[in-house]
This record gives structure tokens, C-alpha cells and sequence, in this order.
């Protein structure tokens, strides 16, 4: 029997808010599965270009800051990259070039 902790099931739910926020500003939205098996959360496509996105409750664990950028070290192209978290302390970092941002401030944007 698998038995999910909730920080987990945040996890889970901020990434279906993610998607749908997407969709709703006009984006066609992927996943993104990378060579080695890997995957992006999102790549999310416009008219306007293209962008990679990844979503975690939290990302103030070192290991776990490390296994989301992971995927974005192994797109070779330079479109915009950004981790989404629900973090406050530390929820603005550019980590060569990938935007860390808060959701809640990246859902109320637009």
C-alpha cells in the first residue's frame, strides 16, 4: 500500500493550478520528457515563444532544489525556465537563469 504524505498532495494539486492557469492564458501545454527519461513539468507554447516550467510545494530542502533543477540543466536552449514553489524565504533566486518565483505571486500576475 502506497500512503502519500500531504506535502505530497500540495504538490499534486499546485501542479494541476499550474496547468490550468496555463491554459486559461492561452498556452499549449506539454510535458516535457527529456532523452535520459527525464521530464519537465510543463513546457508551455505561444505565439510568443515557448517556456519551461517545474512546480514544487517547497524547494528549501537542498536535495530537493536539486532534483527540480535537475531537468532544466539538461534542456540546451534558452528559453525561459521557472521553478514555482509556495516557498516566502528565498521564494526569488536565479539559478543560471532559472527563475525560482513564488506561485501565488506568478498566479496573480495576469
Amino acid at each position: 500500500m502506497l500512503v502519500r504524505g500531504k506535502e505530497s498532495d500540495v504538490g499534486h494539486i499546485l501542479e494541476n493550478i499550474v496547468f490550468l492557469e496555463l491554459r486559461r492564458r492561452g498556452y499549449e501545454v506539454y510535458i516535457g520528457q527529456l532523452a535520459d527519461g527525464g521530464e519537465v513539468d510543463f513546457v508551455a507554447i505561444s505565439p510568443g515563444g515557448l517556456a519551461y516550467y517545474q512546480v514544487a510545494a517547497t524547494t528549501l530542502e537542498e536535495e530537493t532544489l536539486k532534483r527540480e533543477l535537475a531537468p532544466f540543466k539538461k534542456v540546451a536552449d534558452n528559453y525561459p525556465k521557472y521553478l514555482l514553489t509556495l516557498d516566502e524565504p528565498f521564494g526569488t533566486a536565479d539559478y543560471d537563469g532559472i527563475q525560482k518565483r513564488n506561485v501565488l505571486d506568478w498566479l496573480l500576475e495576469e
